[in-house]
């Protein structure tokens, strides 16, 4: 089968994979599951895998077949999974769980201590199969098409999970600021629309994000290179500032907002990265604010997204591409000339 693979890290986006001929996945545990890929959401993180930013935090051998927002059609199991049968349509969250160390038992999907992440740690969908287990696929509702929701596996959850924890520290009135309406942040700002009765700011520099945050449900939008932030959403929230801000670039730029927009006790929810925090410590004592770190979501939020799109209150905004157009969607990417998800169609 074909497959996009990494050989080496490199900076250059327009030849960072090559389309290798490898051996399909196949069955060789009971709960193993063998997915034929339909759509796999191409993600800023894969531009990152690609640099070499994630080889210090987790093991990486490399070839690799990259891509962890996959959905397809089920074409094999293992003699144990009752739960998916072949020809059923599936979601599959990126990670691969044990299901037995205590953090599985808790739930928290994303601390499994024997975890294998596809696309990350082990290899990915941007191939025509994905080896994947039970544990990991969620049946798709009739009609959904796993080309258009492949993204949620990882965009969508990973929004989702920043979202509901921020609702939580939201009432009626409160100000929320959405930093960045992209491929992550189109979707967080719906699910806090869904979520939530706070009034929704959204920051980014392009003209068709706002115009996109304006139609996905944002009572506000501020274009940080002719308006100042900070006086923004003083005036917005009545001098309150946000009670919370969810920051979906986790640039230098954006990290150092926090101080000045964050409402005292309020909560700064980093989801994008590649950049620093660089703030004082008496900053956070002064506002009683949090720096919030969020890294994709757990099982059982997947399956809550999946029926917020089901019932139409998040909608994602996707563009197809072939495999072969792997490395021209990682460089359109990096030079931000991509609004939404884009989703590679083996």
């Amino acid at each position: 089968m074909r497959a996009a693979r990494l050989h080496e890290y490199t900076h250059d986006m327009s030849n960072g994979l090559s389309i290798d001929e490898v051996d399909a996945p196949q069955v060789t545990a009971g709960d193993d599951v063998v997915v034929e890929v339909e759509g796999a959401g191409w993600c800023q993180t894969d531009n990152h895998i690609i640099e070499g930013m994630w080889e210090e935090y987790v093991p990486q051998e490399l070839p690799m077949t990259l891509g962890h927002e996959n959905a397809g059609t089920v074409v094999e199991t293992g003699e144990d999974v009752d739960i998916v049968s072949e020809g059923d349509q599936v979601i599959c969250h990126p990670v691969q769980t044990c299901g037995t160390c205590r953090p599985c038992r808790q739930g928290e999907t994303m601390y499994c201590e024997n975890d294998a992440f596809n696309g990350l740690t082990t290899d990915g969908g941007f191939a025509d199969q994905l080896l994947t287990s039970d544990r990991s696929v969620i049946p798709l509702p009739e009609g959904v098409d796993p080309v258009d929701i492949a993204p949620h596996a990882d965009a969508g959850i990973t929004a989702y999970h920043a979202a509901k924890k921020a609702v939580d520290g939201l009432n009626p009135g409160d100000t929320a600021v959405v930093i960045g309406v992209g491929g992550l942040g189109h979707i967080g700002l719906q699910c806090l629309d869904a979520m939530c009765a706070a009034d929704l700011v959204a920051v980014d520099i392009k003209q068709s994000a706002r115009d996109l945050a304006d139609d996905l449900g944002a009572h506000y939008t501020i274009d940080p290179e002719s308006q100042d932030v900070a006086s923004e959403v003083e005036a917005i929230s009545d001098g309150v500032g946000a009670a919370q801000v969810l920051d979906f670039v986790g640039a230098d730029e954006t990290t150092a907002l926090a101080p000045d927009i964050c409402a005292a006790g309020g909560d700064h929810h980093i989801i994008g990265y590649g950049g620093h925090i660089h703030e004082p410590a008496q900053a956070l004592v002064n506002g009683e604010f949090a720096y919030q770190g969020n890294i994709v979501g757990q099982y059982t939020e997947l399956q809550e997204l999946v029926a917020l799109v089901e019932r139409g209150a998040v909608d994602l905004h996707t563009t197809r591409y072939g495999l072969d157009d792997v490395n021209t969607v990682a460089q359109r990417l990096e030079d931000r000339d991509i609004d939404g998800r884009a989703v590679i169609t083996p």
